[in-house]
């Protein structure tokens, strides 16, 4: 039958692919003419119009008002017509269930065909169907299905079993589909039914396992030794994927002595030469797995999956290497050494995709030592001069890593001092940053290198953090380099047109420093620097040229020790990843979190999805009413979520008005005065002491600032006073937390001393809590805790909420507080840090 014919349209639509409702109208009046049609060739027609109606809803076109002529053409005995008419049939019967109704005939019908396919076939679209209202109509096909004589209707029906149960699990639970799965499991003589059969039981009982204790015996029995043994000894047959189920589960079983691991470990050591990447990675996981508490044969682990995994790597596509190369860079981290002699399969070949080249580079920093440095970084230097700028930047960050790590570095930096005369702005902007960080773990290169970084022009750096590292090097090396003070200057000259705050900052830090080296050649720049920053619209910029001002008004010596005080060489850099999360990942070990590098819980829970671990609700968190008595009044989380671990980057939310302003204003370049709220600039909280030297009266004649001298301080505001016996309900808390806007949100310390005495988070309830701050609700476990706070003002029903997040390991703790009365909220800010300071200390 010719195909209907096509109307006139810019760009005209695919004969396959009508684009409209004429067009489905056309289908519909074909399919019906055919419906009750023997005539000879009807099947090749109805395969064309089929073709047709399942390419439109393929790119989305409804072709739903079709649904009842597709089924009265299904009644033929074509199985290609008939697995048409079901992937039909199963998109739409989901959303509808009224036309689904129309399916239940024919589909039962088809479930006792003579044609095992078919009969397979129609019991897979039966059951997904997922109608609930249907449920009924599945048991008898289901029940023939698990008794079938075809092995290929009993794989579908195991499979059918755990959707029924999905849909509704009484249903499946009353018919007793569970025990017939279990009598498959063990007697079937088809392998793929043994574990179809085994993954549905997995999944039934383990669901089951928190509501029966039935199913919670039934689930230990999977671990015990004659299933597993029963397994293990048909492992053979099994298809691949039934294979990686298999192992999945022998991973969790327990040895119970070494000879029964030596025993599962010869049994399945071929496996590590199979073709499939999938059954390699989950027989190493079983290994692994088995010989965790067996040092020696652990290693042994190591060096026996090295050569089955660096196969796989050069073998397959780039996503299979990928994925391998993931989990050999996680056991690469665990084992450097073991894998240190085979740093040349790392090496990038120039058909990989960037992250494939990109892994490699990050496992040949894991791998370098001081036998093969020179050839790892020789290899690097060659990439490092690649057109491919992303690849070229990551070689040289690759190579500032391994001189990081190492002891003797000096080929190496004689490699970085090279990449500077390159005169490639991306070579150039990367090997600044990795120069800085050089000079503070080996401070003794400071003269090779400056000779070098003094000879670029800063005109030619334009990255933000290559322009802060060279900033760095001006002021800290100002003795050094000679053109230092006059680099600065026309750097500050062009203040407004630079618009990274984190270039300003490091500005202002550099000018400070390098006047405390060279002040008759600093004194012009240092004067223009902190005008300009106490005029700058950032508030960070701001404060800092403030506090530099105020700390060299106050005392010039005192600024030197603050600003520029002696320092150490930094020995170590901070890992990215605490120790903790790295033994998480290689728990899950053959899963996406090696793929992704992170925990699963920080990507499939709710709570752990962007870069902060908790959204405003904290309905999460079990929240309690405030007791009157000494016990502390926050409910620990729950059991299922103790692993908890907080995320401390929120930045998402703005700042409050209380920290977007600034009262001050600041002095013109001129010289001249302010407003007369200028006083303020340069008050102190605190009166010099007899013994100060009074020499900072003419630091404002000495920068050309022109400033008065300080004026008295004015009167300290009111102490904000709370209620002792503040009490607030769970609920009108959730309620107050959604609907009050952010006042204030910032970042602040706590004192090592806090951080030690914080053993559990009901220490530093107490704590607060003697300082009628009260605690609602808390989280999360070292290093990382969450607490919710609230307080009440003594003379008036005003409340403050806060948001607290402390992370111990890097002392630093994030606020966000709420309050009815958002005037006080600076004041109640300043109360509880003050609180927070004493935490700790004696």
């Amino acid at each position: 039958m010719a195909p209907p014919a096509q109307t006139h349209r810019s760009p005209s639509p695919s004969p396959s692919q009508p684009s409209g409702k004429g067009e489905v109208s056309d289908l519909k009046m074909q399919l019906r003419q055919l419906a009750g049609s023997r005539a000879p060739g009807t099947d090749d027609a109805k395969r064309e119009l089929f073709k047709k109606v399942i390419s439109c809803m393929t790119i989305g076109i409804d072709v739903s008002p079709v649904f009842s002529e597709m089924v009265m053409c299904s009644a033929t005995s074509d199985i290609v017509l008939k697995k048409m008419c079901y992937l039909y049939v199963g998109n739409y019967a989901k959303n509808n269930p009224d036309l689904a109704l129309l399916t239940i005939n024919f589909l039962q019908r088809d479930c006792k065909d003579e044609d095992p396919m078919i009969r397979g076939l129609a019991l897979r679209s039966l059951c997904s169907l997922r109608v609930t209202n249907l449920v009924e109509y599945l048991v008898g096909p289901l029940g023939s299905g698990l008794k079938d004589s075809n092995s290929y209707v009993r794989t579908v029906a195991a499979i059918g079993v755990l959707k029924l149960y999905h849909i509704s699990a009484s249903t499946c639970l009353d018919a007793d589909f569970p025990a017939t799965l279990k009598h498959m499991m063990l007697n079937d003589r088809d392998a793929q039914v043994v574990a179809n059969s085994l993954c549905a039981l997995q999944e039934i009982w383990g669901l089951e396992a928190t509501k029966s204790e039935e199913a919670s015996t039934e689930r230990e029995t999977l671990l015990r030794k004659p299933l597993i043994y029963y397994l293990l000894n048909r492992f053979k047959e099994f298809s691949e994927w039934a294979q990686c189920a298999v192992l999945e589960l022998v991973s969790k079983y327990v040895p119970s002595d070494s000879n029964e691991i030596f025993d599962m470990m010869n049994l399945l050591e071929d496996r590590l030469q199979h073709a499939n990447g999938a059954v390699v990675l989950a027989t190493i996981k079983l290994f692994l797995q088995l010989t965790l508490s067996m040092a020696d044969i652990h290693q042994q682990v190591y060096e026996r999956i090295k050569a089955p995994l660096l196969t796989l790597v050069s073998s397959g596509g780039p996503e299979q290497s990928y994925a391998v190369l993931s989990h050999l860079h996680l056991l690469v981290m665990r084992a450097p050494y073991i894998f240190s002699a085979d740093y040349k399969h790392f090496y990038c070949q120039y058909n990989e995709p960037f992250y494939v080249k990109k892994l490699k580079l990050e496992m040949l920093t894991a791998v370098a030592n001081e036998s093969n440095t020179y050839e790892i970084v020789t290899e690097l230097c060659e990439y490092a001069a690649n057109v491919d700028i992303p690849m070229a930047r990551e070689s040289i960050r690759a190579v500032g890593k391994i001189a990081l790590q190492q002891y003797d570095v000096n080929a190496i930096v004689d490699r970085l001092l090279q990449f500077l005369e390159m005169e490639k702005d991306h070579v150039t902007a990367e090997t600044l940053v990795l120069v800085k960080d050089l000079l503070r773990k080996y401070p003794q290169w400071s003269h090779d290198c400056i000779a070098v970084v003094g000879n670029i022009s800063s005109k030619n750096v334009q990255e933000p953090k290559a322009k802060s590292a060279l900033i760095w090097m001006l002021g800290e090396y100002a003795q050094d380099m000679q053109d230092a003070p006059y680099v600065l200057e026309s750097l500050i000259e062009n203040w407004e047109e630079e618009h990274s705050a984190e270039v300003r900052l490091h500005l202002l830090t550099a000018v400070v420093k390098c006047f405390f080296r060279r002040p008759p050649e600093t004194q012009k720049a240092l004067g223009a620097a902190l005008a300009a920053g106490i005029n700058d619209f950032h508030q960070d910029v701001h404060d800092r040229a403030l506090l530099y001002y105020r700390l060299l008004q106050y005392n010039v010596s005192i600024a030197e020790s603050v600003v520029n005080p002696p320092k150490q060489a930094v020995s170590v850099f901070a890992d990215t990843q605490s120790n903790e999360i790295k033994d998480r990942i290689f728990d899950e070990f053959n899963s996406l979190s090696v793929v992704y590098q992170k925990p699963s819980y920080m990507f499939t829970d709710k709570e752990h999805r962007g870069p902060f671990a908790f959204s405003e609700e904290i309905g999460n968190l079990s929240i309690g009413a405030e007791p009157t008595d000494n016990v502390v009044p926050a409910q620990r989380i729950e059991e299922n979520d103790k692993d908890l671990l907080l995320s401390t980057s929120d930045k998402e939310e703005s700042k409050g008005s209380s920290h977007n302003g600034s009262a001050y204003s600041a002095p013109g370049y001129d010289g001249s005065l302010a407003a007369p709220t200028q006083t303020d600039l340069v008050s102190l909280d605190y009166k010099p002491t007899p013994n100060v030297p009074s020499a900072s009266f003419a630091i404002d004649d000495l920068l050309g600032l022109g400033l008065p001298a300080a004026a008295t301080p004015p009167p300290p505001t009111p102490v904000l006073k709370l209620n002792t016996k503040a009490a607030l309900e769970p609920n009108t808390f959730q309620q107050k937390w959604r609907q009050l806007p952010i006042s204030i949100s910032q970042e602040t310390s706590i004192n090592p001393q806090g951080v030690a005495a914080m053993t559990t988070p009901q220490v530093l309830i107490r704590h607060m809590q003697g300082h009628s701050i009260h605690c609602i609700a808390s989280g999360g476990q070292a290093p990382n805790f969450k607490f919710f706070f609230y307080a009440q003002k003594a003379e008036e029903l005003s409340t403050y909420l806060v948001e607290c997040i402390v992370n111990s390991s890097s002392c630093k703790v994030q606020l966000k507080i709420k309050a009815d009365d958002q005037s006080t909220s600076l004041a109640f800010s300043e109360l509880f840090q003050s609180a927070l300071s004493k935490f700790g200390v004696s």
